[in-house]
């Protein structure tokens, strides 16, 4: 026998079905009108079970039917007879009728953010205040010992020297095993790591990122049908389709937004948001250079950086706890602990984050260049861009800031890496049955056009300083025409000239 309850809290009543092997029996435990949900039974259906209203208060017990009368079906719950058992008195035969009612909804279920996460965020800030309040206490009152009673607690603290020692050994024991039960592997390049958070908890807090993201942008979202929104939709497209071989891609909704706005961006939120930015369409010169950079950015939530540099994060800075208890409570003023706890700011900052933030930078174009290779994208390509950004930023006179202060490789670097990394990628790429491609490498082209346009630059300062000199002599001859000079803005833009119909037939044969 198989009882289900289903207790319906407004209708203030409880309503039992129990079937037998041989018989079915419905169960009236109340007076009053009541939904029944077929649902946990047989069908997702909801019936409504009505009663005369005459016959409810000579009711007693429980109204049970034959085999014959009820048929319970797959899609609907049907009444066949109303045969009552017999000796049942004629009064309490109350005509029991089933109608079909529409179907019973609850509120939906409302996101709720991912709790390790959350908690880490909101104690962040706090432990630094809790670590500043305990080291400043601790100082406060050994300012305020007798110089007998300081005596006497260095004895104290020499004699259980080995106390304190044995306590150390055991908590570094604990952070140990911790840090060995928390090693991960890297899904696409192999690498062991620490992951404190997992990538699930990140990707559910990613979409409130996403919400938050939405709406900033929500009057600058270029709409789906705009060109430049389907080429990107386009090259994702390619990139998911053509790197099946990683587990974690099928698992990501990708879901692209083109926000228009002259910031040179692009980013990948660890649940597959993606926004582009029409500034990077227009830095980029073709469909190969748009290619490796969305497969950059896909590789990031892929390998799972978000929760990879917050694990890191959260263990740096219960490390550096420690450390800045003790800057409190040694230093003898507030003003020189201030000084330490910016100093171990920037240590931490310089020593440890913006270090593995450059790291995790070139592992994304490692694989970005494979992912892109495997999607029949001109890999050679990828150099030249940071190669024009460098240039770039020397046109729009952006100070050249050094590597070691900076969260991202400098551009020669990012070049340097992406060179060695070419002759892989084009092994890669012929293994995926892509087209071949032409001869002349983007890279020599890039070098020859910069060369061409520094010498013409340089003739035409020689030409100006000429005819300043012959200005002042009286002589004036015509000059001959200058070549013509690419400056800053003159590249080829994708956001205004890329169509759809113009990706290369190496990216949509495969």
């Amino acid at each position: 026998m198989q009882q289900t309850c289903i207790r319906l809290v407004k209708l203030d009543m409880l309503s039992t079905l129990t079937r037998f092997r041989t018989h079915s029996a419905i169960r009236c435990c109340a007076q009053r009108l009541f939904h029944c949900r077929p649902s946990l039974f047989i069908s997702a259906r909801t019936y409504f079970i009505k009663i005369d209203s005459s016959s409810l208060p000579k009711l007693k017990g429980s109204v049970s039917f034959s085999a014959s009368c009820v048929s319970l079906g797959s899609s609907r719950l049907g009444l066949c007879s109303s045969s009552f058992k017999t000796g049942a008195p004629a009064a309490l035969r109350a005509p029991v009728v089933f109608q079909r009612t529409r179907g019973f909804h609850t509120s939906g279920r409302r996101r709720a953010l991912p709790a390790l996460p959350l908690l880490w965020m909101v104690l962040k800030p706090l432990q630094k205040i809790m670590a500043i309040i305990l080291g400043r206490s601790i100082r406060k009152w050994w300012v305020a010992l007798p110089a007998n009673k300081k005596q006497l607690f260095r004895e104290w603290s020499w004699r259980r020297r080995w106390h304190f020692l044995g306590a150390g050994t055991g908590l570094l024991f604990i952070a140990s095993l911790f840090f060995f039960t928390h090693l991960d592997e890297s899904p696409i390049t192999g690498r062991t790591r620490l992951l404190v958070f997992s990538r699930k908890n990140f990707r559910e807090l990613a979409q409130f990122n996403a919400d938050a993201f939405m709406e900033e942008f929500k009057d600058s979202l270029i709409a789906s049908s705009d060109p430049r929104h389907k080429v990107v939709e386009q090259v994702v497209q390619i990139l998911a389709q053509r790197n099946q071989d990683i587990a974690e891609i099928s698992a990501v909704p990708w879901t692209v937004h083109v926000v228009d706005s002259p910031t040179m961006n692009a980013f990948v939120l660890p649940n597959g948001e993606i926004f582009v930015f029409t500034g990077m369409l227009n830095a980029v010169t073709d469909i190969h250079q748009l290619t490796f950079i969305l497969g950059h950015e896909m590789a990031h939530a892929l390998i799972g950086h978000a929760a990879e540099q917050a694990s890191l994060s959260h263990v740096v800075e219960l490390l550096s706890l420690v450390l800045l208890t003790a800057i409190w409570a040694v230093c003898p003023r507030d003003s020189l602990a201030a000084l330490g706890h910016w100093i171990q700011g920037k240590l931490v900052q310089f020593l440890f984050d913006r270090p593995f933030s450059r790291k995790l930078e070139a592992e994304a174009d490692q694989v970005g260049l494979q992912m892109a290779a495997k999607a029949c994208a001109d890999v050679r390509a990828g150099p030249v861009f940071w190669e024009q950004m460098e240039i770039f930023d020397q046109l729009s006179g952006q100070p050249t800031m050094p590597e070691w202060l900076s969260t991202h490789p400098s551009h020669q670097n990012r070049v340097r890496q992406l060179d060695r990394l070419i002759p892989e990628a084009l092994e890669l790429r012929a293994r995926c049955n892509c087209p071949e491609l032409p001869k002349t490498d983007p890279r020599v082209v890039f070098n020859e056009a910069v060369r061409l346009v520094l010498e013409g630059k340089k003739e035409q300062m020689l030409e100006k300083e000429e005819k300043n000199g012959k200005t002042q002599t009286g002589d004036m001859f015509p000059l001959p025409h200058s070549p013509p000079v690419l400056v800053q803005g003159s590249q080829p833009r994708l956001g205004e000239v890329l169509v759809s119909a113009a990706m290369p037939q190496t990216l949509l044969s495969k």
